[in-house]
């Protein structure tokens, strides 16, 4: 890679950083899109681009069938990019000012029926350690429609049990409060008591979710942890950890919750994000009167 080039990916990576406070994942998604853009130039400088130079790699991609999504990713952090570099003289002309971002097709996102989840947080029966610290994460999982990563970085003190609230970290490092229901903190409270200590034997953790070896969750093993229980529970479709939180959406708004509301639990900072749900809901709706009705 053209060493200007590597310095220029490290500096916007460390301004974004400082500035955003962006999290370790979107700042190694932006340092891949703008090293793949970098390998395809060979030895120019990103700075020394040209609005054509990015048309013939747009045009690259498309050859190579990659996603609209993905390339569409990819020129956002290109426009980021540019743009800072713009704005701190380091480049005269904006590169991507005149390129537009491929249009995506409106997909809705994957969800589960109410009968699907029960049957998952019913899977990991039993009173031995794995099976309480696996309803645990399940069921604070749906019943707070966290991000993956929100979970399994959660600590002890993040859990208020008598105030049935969770403080999560979120994207950008916002912080905010989510509330749990009733049978959710019930079982987090009998696996933080007798599952939670067998599992640490005696080693020192503030996760709050620990593996067998007494170390903090993995997104892998929590990945790995979920299908297991859904084979357990007979479902015909393996859930990720993110069908989950669009259960919790969904349901929320299938059972008539206000849309901002279901704004601020999910932590989204543009309703907009948050909207594709009632296409989600409208869906279900559609459904059941088709099903239902007598001329449906």
């Amino acid at each position: 890679m053209n060493p200007d080039t590597q310095r220029a990916i490290d500096g916007f990576c460390d301004l974004i950083w400082l500035e955003d406070g962006l999290a370790v994942n979107t700042l190694q998604s932006y340092r891949r899109d703008l090293g793949q853009l970098a390998e395809w130039l060979e030895d120019k400088s990103l700075l020394d681009v040209t609005q054509s130079d990015l048309e013939r790699y747009l045009h690259y991609r498309y050859g190579q069938r990659y996603s609209p999504r993905s390339t569409a990713r990819q020129l956002s952090a290109f426009k980021r990019f540019y743009r800072l570099a713009l704005r701190d003289g380091r480049i005269a002309q904006d590169p991507t000012m005149k390129l537009d971002t491929p249009k995506l097709p409106r997909t809705l996102p994957k969800s589960m029926s109410e009968s699907e989840v029960e049957a998952l947080l019913a899977a990991p029966a039993g009173d031995d350690p794995l099976a309480m610290r696996d309803r645990a994460m399940l069921e604070i999982l749906y019943a707070s429609g966290l991000r993956v990563s929100e979970l399994i970085g959660l600590h002890l003190r993040s859990v208020n049990s008598d105030m049935g609230v969770v403080q999560v970290m979120g994207k950008g490092s916002k912080e905010r409060l989510v509330p749990l229901g009733e049978i959710a903190v019930e079982v987090l409270q009998q696996y933080v008591r007798q599952a939670r200590p067998q599992l640490l034997q005696g080693r020192v953790s503030d996760a709050l979710f620990v593996t067998q070896r007494g170390e903090a969750m993995t997104r892998q093993a929590f990945w790995y942890l979920i299908k297991r229980r859904a084979l357990q529970a007979g479902l015909s479709k393996l859930p990720s950890p993110h069908v989950m939180r669009h259960a919790f959406a969904t349901h929320l708004l299938n059972h008539g919750a206000d849309l901002r509301v279901v704004q601020l639990l999910l932590g989204h900072a543009d309703i907009a994000t948050t909207q594709i749900y009632t296409h989600v809901a409208r869906e279900r709706l559609r459904q059941l009167h088709a099903k239902h009705h007598p001329r449906g």
